[in-house]
């Protein structure tokens, strides 16, 4: 009777043994939650040597050119490496460095220094191509045309250069008798053959493309501390989105000159569209999700310090730096964190996004380039 009693036992534990295997296995495949993943491929050093004295502002955008990642600093240079491994293809050393984005087409790139020159390069190799001297430093990005390369340079002088040659085909020129102006400059934008140009005396004039004429100009900001525009102005259609460092957010019709709307908070990064929203970085440290029509806030995000870079799509959320934090990633519909990481001493370059390869590029403060993965990634999750 014993033992029966006992074989009894031994196949009721040795069945609860087997149904539990069973259900833990059940568990490990169904029971899984998302998680947002932001991990580092690779980082490199930029400079050449170690920075040890003062530090410089870094925040030109990695530019993609074919398999080749091509980063300036604001200390000594360029560099190109490759965007997969990060091994380093060329470097093209610059009295002063290199602060503002650059604009690539083909084996060309177009680059402002702070060393009084506006730099054609040969993008596979790192060889000059042409320099022209603008004998102020350079600090605003590039725009290409049907071979002109159109660009502000640090003294409020806007060029159109000859691209193939470097030849000026024609400049405008501003005069701004403000004390205080905040370093950066702006980006032109161009839509239906006109120019759209920020500045910093807070005005925003539209030139024809093919002669420098103004079309019309519009004085934004008259009366804050900081009136520049440095923000790269954003075109859809007839409307213009652009901001004011110390000022506003504006809608600006494209063909008039004339606001639309306005929202109070200045901004020194462009906007960023997607969908019926725009995205709109702020310089009292938040990032801000708009209606696209009329300006209304749908979420804001409250940065701990600092502020944010251009905001950048990345798989349908959000992706940006932060001027004394981390790179950061939001839900595009509710401005909730998502992930974030830490480079040290803050990011004040735009990402670039490469969703091809699942990667996000950018330079820190610290002058170290990042090579970013980021993505959603399925975890066990067991409730207690």
């Amino acid at each position: 009777m014993k033992s029966v009693l006992l074989g009894s036992l031994f196949l009721v534990l040795t069945g609860c043994a087997t149904m539990e295997r069973t259900l833990d296995q059940w568990s490990s495949k169904n029971n899984s939650k998302r998680e947002y993943e932001v991990k580092t491929a690779w980082i490199r050093q930029t400079t050449s040597k170690d920075n040890l004295g003062f530090r410089k502002i870094n925040r030109m955008t990695p530019l993609l050119v074919g398999e080749l990642i091509i980063q300036g600093n604001g200390l000594d240079g360029i560099v190109a490496y490759e965007r997969d491994s990060g091994r380093m293809k060329w470097r093209l050393p610059v009295q002063n460095g290199v602060e503002p984005s650059a604009a690539a087409i083909k084996d060309r790139l177009f680059v402002g220094a702070s060393d009084g020159n506006f730099y054609s390069v040969e993008s596979s190799t790192g060889r000059v191509q042409w320099t022209f001297p603008t004998k102020a430093e350079n600090l605003a990005a590039p725009l290409l045309d049907e071979g002109v390369v159109y660009f502000l340079a640090g003294n409020n002088v806007f060029y159109a250069l000859d691209a193939a040659t470097g030849r000026q085909i024609w400049l405008y020129s501003r005069q701004d008798t403000s004390q205080f102006s905040i370093r950066g400059g702006s980006q032109a934008a161009l839509y239906n053959g006109m120019l759209y140009v920020g500045f910093s005396d807070g005005a925003l004039v539209a030139l024809n493309a093919k002669s420098g004429a103004v079309a019309w100009e519009l004085q934004l900001n008259r009366n804050k501390r900081f009136r520049d525009i440095d923000a790269t102005p954003v075109v859809e259609g007839n409307q213009i989105y652009i901001a004011g460092y110390d000022d506003k957010l504006y809608c600006v019709s494209a063909d008039k000159g004339e606001v639309l709307w306005r929202v109070d908070g200045g901004g020194y990064s462009a906007i960023t569209m997607l969908g019926d929203k725009l995205f709109y970085p702020t310089t009292n440290g938040e990032v801000w999700a708009l209606k696209k029509n009329n300006g209304e806030k749908v979420w804001s995000y409250k940065l701990k310090e600092g502020i944010a870079t251009q905001v950048k799509n990345y798989k349908g959320s959000l992706v940006f730096g932060e001027s004394q934090g981390k790179l950061r990633f939001l839900d595009a519909n509710s401005g909730a964190e998502l992930g974030a990481m830490e480079p040290g001493r803050g990011i004040l370059s735009a990402p670039q996004v490469d969703e091809k390869n699942n990667r996000i590029y950018f330079i820190s403060g610290e002058a170290n380039l990042y090579a970013i993965e980021a993505g959603w990634i399925k975890t066990p999750y067991f409730k207690e």
